[in-house]
């Protein structure tokens, strides 16, 4: 999945990951790099210990998973690099 820590005044340049999540078994919330990330709205998330807002999206082919308006690098984890690959199509 695409993640992205939604920063105030970050005009969407948060940091973001290409990682594996894991759904709750209701699907309201992911797990996240040791967060539970609840749900609060279309592809919003909203840690629920620290309160911090999150997008989570699946991947997108052409690796445009950025808001158009934004940019930066986006981290892809060790464990899911060759498979995020081959979803793709590149590397």
């Amino acid at each position: 999945m695409y993640v992205e820590q939604m920063v105030a005044g970050a005009l969407h340049r948060g940091p973001a990951w290409i990682s594996r999540v894991q759904y709750s078994k209701s699907g309201r919330s992911v797990h996240f790099r040791g967060r539970e990330l609840l749900n609060v709205g279309r592809g919003d998330y909203q840690d629920v210990a620290t309160g911090e807002r999150f997008w989570v999206s699946g991947p997108k082919k052409n690796r445009q998973d950025r808001h158009w308006a934004g940019g930066g690098p986006v981290e892809i984890d060790d464990d899911i690099r060759d498979e995020y690959f081959k979803l793709i199509g590149s590397k």
